[in-house]
């Protein structure tokens, strides 16, 4: 039976957990500037044309054309111990029982601003807003809910903005998304590769299927939406800039394929295929050409998975303290607890996989389902900028951001708790003209464990299949920003 981490993790995991500077699966890496910072003041601050994404109505602050572009280099690092996995039927999972799960990514940046007039300004970005990769040994003992996972979505965003009066702008933003993940994971078909020859006794010859211990599960999906920005930034005190900033939720259908290799072949799923015959109530049916239990090599059907990626609203503040030092503080509220399961559902005039996958669910056309019920989070950082010398800005900051996933539904593919992050960084004057802004971030989170089982649409537990870990969570960031005016 297809387990419903399988589309879940990957599209989902924007599907970060293990990785990006957020809760959930948000990133927040489009700015190295306000990286230095802990994007503590991110949209008050008047930094450089990531405003563009930061908070279109603080544009209207930059004078002339600008440019920014960068990339951010992200090493997080999952390692696992004390794993203990049963199968379907309630036999031992064997494998690895610690290790490590790597995540090394490069996130790229690149936004322009030019002002029209002293009051209209417009500006392009293109950024990842979500993303995540992640890869667990092939051997571990908890392979049968999680293998690995690859998803990004990359964002085309055009901002306007517009200065009311000296002290306060207006600014929007309308953003071309493309989400698209890849998931895989290894097959637990009700433990018959766990059974191993033990099969031979139940019928007295030898018809044990060895490939069903190589069964691969693999899902790929992609789709394009819309979504918007909102932004306002004020100085009504000289020295004291605001911003309050909303990023739109984004809806997706991803579409695209479910294939499982090697999947043992039942009364259900056999069709009209010849040589087929069955021995015994609660095993598959025997390929009479081989002598063995029955498979189909690859098994291929249409899938589609509803996600939406939350809404947020900010609100910050950059104070200047006096000619050299600024403090700066955001508090972002995510919403979160509009995601309630995955629900992978078949998208194919004639079905292979749902057939089997859907009544074992409990409703017809399921590929996979996993409750969820995340909820709404709140983050919150400060951050200090210190004028060191006239061509050299120092920056530091420090960041709380809260996980949106209660402990009974913490999984193998986001084994996460509340995080901490701690930042550092500079903006280096290369001329009257060019900067450069360098960052580094560590995040540290308590241990975490879980204790993960399969579960039906109608949220029953559907057999005995489970997987406990325990989590140690650590992850950098080291990233660079170019910036340039004209």
């Amino acid at each position: 039976m297809l387990k419903k981490t399988a589309i879940a993790g990957a599209i989902l995991l924007a599907l970060s957990s293990v990785t990006a500077q957020a809760e959930g699966y948000k990133l927040l890496e489009q700015s190295v500037s306000s990286m230095g910072n802990a994007y503590a003041g991110r949209g008050a601050q008047i930094t450089d044309a990531t405003l563009v994404y930061s908070n279109p109505a603080a544009m209207t602050q930059l004078e002339g054309e600008h440019f920014s572009g960068g990339l951010n280099l992200i090493h997080a690092r999952t390692r696992y111990s004390d794993v203990e996995a049963v199968s379907a039927a309630g036999q031992s999972v064997a494998g690895r029982d610690n290790g490590k799960a790597l995540l090394t990514e490069v996130v790229p940046f690149a936004f322009y601003t030019k002002q029209l007039t002293d009051d209209l300004t417009w500006g392009l970005g293109f950024y990842v807003p979500f993303g995540l990769s992640s890869d667990y040994q092939q051997d571990w003992a908890g392979r049968y809910f999680a293998d690995e996972t690859a998803v990004k979505v990359l964002s085309l965003q055009p901002a306007v903005g517009y200065k009311l009066n000296d002290w306060l702008s207006i600014g929007a933003a309308v953003s071309l998304n493309r989400a698209e993940g890849v998931l895989s994971k290894y097959k637990d078909h009700s433990g018959l590769c766990e059974l191993g020859t033990g099969i031979n006794q139940l019928v007295g010859r030898d018809v044990y299927n060895a490939a069903y211990c190589d069964s691969h599960y693999e899902v790929s999906g992609n789709d394009i939406s819309w979504g918007y920005t909102l932004g306002l930034h004020a100085e009504p005190v000289s020295g004291t800039k605001l911003a309050l900033v909303y990023h739109s939720a984004v809806r997706y259908t991803l579409k695209g394929d479910s294939e499982i290799t090697n999947t043992p072949i039942t009364a259900a799923t056999a069709g009209n295929t010849p040589g087929l015959i069955a021995i015994a109530p609660n095993l598959p049916l025997l390929d009479s050409s081989t002598g063995k239990l029955a498979s189909r090599d690859l098994m291929i059907e249409k899938s589609k998975l509803d996600l939406t990626t939350p809404a947020t609203l900010s609100m910050s503040i950059d104070q200047q303290i006096n000619q050299k030092l600024s403090l700066q503080a955001t508090v972002l509220w995510t919403g979160w607890s509009k995601f309630k399961s995955i629900d992978i559902v078949s998208d194919d005039s004639s079905p292979s996989i749902s057939i089997s996958t859907g009544p074992a669910l409990g409703a017809d056309g399921y590929i996979g389902y996993i409750p969820e019920y995340w909820h709404d989070t709140w983050s919150a950082s400060f951050g200090a900028s210190y004028q060191y010398q006239p061509n050299l800005m120092l920056r530091s900051g420090i960041a709380y951001d809260e996980n949106p996933i209660s402990t009974q539904h913490k999984t193998a593919r986001i084994p996460t708790s509340d995080r901490i992050w701690l930042t550092a960084g500079f903006t280096q004057s290369l001329s009257a003209l060019s900067s450069i802004d360098v960052a580094y971030g560590y995040m540290f989170m308590d241990d975490v464990k879980i204790n993960e089982s399969e579960y039906g649409v109608a949220n029953n537990k559907l057999n005995l299949a489970n997987v406990k870990a325990n989590y140690a969570n650590t992850a950098h960031v080291i990233a660079v920003q170019y910036n340039r005016k004209f």
